[in-house]
């Protein structure tokens, strides 16, 4: 699977401990390439995009998940999901087919990062009642 990956400076060594565990996945990482203060705004912004032109799914990583989560869903056609479990990524894909994963690094072993990131790649959208939902968030003028 093809993923996209991104963190600010508090994510940052979490990102670099995940790519090495994830090496099953063509892994594209759009920064940052270190623990110098960066914004996450601007990060997500820049992994979100890539997800709307390619459709690929994406990981975004900072301090808590709070901010990243906060700044993808910003975009329409973006469907973020703050995770800190594996069932909270599994059920992001399932229930609100999440295109992207936001988990808080600070919080977080490496170990578990990877394998909630399996676990939501492994998932799939089950549509269905909530299907209607998720069309709700993409629609015109988006949730009420």
């Amino acid at each position: 699977m093809e993923l996209l990956i991104a963190s600010d400076h508090a994510g940052f060594e979490g990102k670099e401990a995940l790519k090495g565990l994830l090496r099953e996945h063509a892994l594209t990482d759009l920064g940052t390439d270190g623990p110098a203060r960066t914004d996450y705004p601007v990060l997500a912004g820049k992994l979100v995009r890539e997800v709307l032109r390619t459709g690929r799914p994406g990981v975004l990583l900072c301090g808590t998940g709070i901010g990243m989560s906060m700044a993808a869903n910003r975009h329409r056609g973006i469907r973020a999901a703050l995770a800190s479990s594996e069932e909270d990524a599994r059920l992001a894909r399932e229930h609100n087919d999440a295109n992207v994963l936001c988990m808080g690094a600070r919080k977080l072993r490496p170990g578990a990062m990877a394998a909630m990131v399996r676990a939501w790649l492994a998932a799939s959208f089950l549509g269905g009642r909530h299907l209607a939902r998720t069309a709700m968030l993409d629609g015109p003028g988006g949730a009420a």
